[in-house]
């Protein structure tokens, strides 16, 4: 079977709890290389997960011409950077969300990836969920008949002021490491751009935004209601709600989850529960973009989408002065 020799720029919570588990589920992803700012570091994550090579700097793991595709789960605010010099090594490149701090930034990388003729998809792995595709398709065959309110949230607990989550500098924030998921989530069930966007925050002493909460309205009647969160609260809370002029769509799915997973349909007050079955969508997500190089299949990420994802963020972030 044709595999494709991936390498992970970064040794980040993320890859190590959820993306490289995921990989060792994809059929067409090789583990090949993993670099840290420590030798040390990215030498544990070889054994532990059995990559070929491990690499103490990022440029020698891009320098490496075996590898075809990078996986970034580096900090935001270098994302755009380490992702340009990446493609500029002819890499394919997966990308954590949020993809970049800003359009104008998520338009360069995705200029550099067409100029080098290699791929780049933003890591929303929820995205790739069979949960996602079966609402969607619910919305879409007019089963809650035309939408006219969506709700979404992503609230966690407080983390401490030494997580780089809370540093503005490193692109931290509610928003940026939480609010990317309802607000696309969002996008992608409504499918276009918002006409207006309303949004207002609470900060913390150091001004970052520690809950924020966004109205985006369109013309043609949905209005869309995200939040998102640290706030000192048990545990976490996602959700969803669809409501549409002839039933509504619930559903208290955690974002990235896998297993059975339940929604409500109710229509003409008759409730119908329906059950997805989701796999690992970490695994789902380095697959789809391996078979993108191997196949020529589209990245079910697509430029357009985060471009639009982008811009949304831009500017709810502008309406709280972020």
């Amino acid at each position: 079977m044709e595999k494709v020799r991936w390498g992970v720029l970064g040794t980040a919570d993320i890859a190590r709890g959820q993306t490289i588990p995921g990989m060792t589920l994809a059929e067409h992803c090789e583990r090949y290389a993993v670099a840290g700012r420590r030798l040390e570091k990215a030498e544990s994550y070889r054994e532990e997960f059995g990559f070929q090579k491990a690499y103490g700097s990022y440029d020698e793991l891009l320098a490496d011409p075996e590898v075809q595709a990078v996986y970034i789960p580096l900090p935001n605010h270098i994302h755009c950077e380490w992702t340009v010099k990446a493609l500029k090594a002819k890499k394919h490149v997966l990308c954590e969300k949020p993809l970049a701090l800003s359009e104008a930034q998520v338009k360069e990388m995705f200029r550099t990836a067409e100029e080098n003729g290699v791929m780049l998809m933003e890591a929303f792995a929820y995205l790739h969920s069979p949960f996602v595709k079966a609402v969607k398709a619910e919305l879409d065959a007019g089963a809650i008949g035309k939408i006219q309110y969506f709700e979404s949230e992503f609230v966690t607990g407080c983390r401490p002021d030494t997580d780089i989550r809370l540093r503005k500098e490193t692109g931290g924030g509610a928003f940026y490491d939480l609010g990317c998921y309802p607000l696309s989530m969002a996008l992608w069930m409504l499918g276009k751009e918002p006409d207006e966007v309303q949004a207002a925050a609470r900060f913390s002493e150091k001004q970052i935004d520690l809950f924020t909460s966004a109205l985006l309205s369109y013309k043609d009647g949905p209005l869309a209601k995200i939040d998102c969160g640290m706030l000192p609260v048990s545990g976490r809370q996602d959700g969803l709600c669809i409501f549409g002029t002839e039933g509504k769509i619930l559903s208290p799915v955690e974002f990235n989850q896998c297993g059975e997973i339940p929604y409500t349909v109710e229509r003409n007050g008759v409730k119908e529960t329906k059950t997805v079955t989701a796999p690992n969508n970490y695994a789902l997500e380095t697959e789809q973009l391996s078979r993108c190089i191997l196949y020529g299949e589209k990245p079910h990420v697509s430029r357009e989408f985060s471009l639009l994802t982008a811009r949304v963020t831009d500017r709810i972030l502008k309406a709280i002065g972020y």
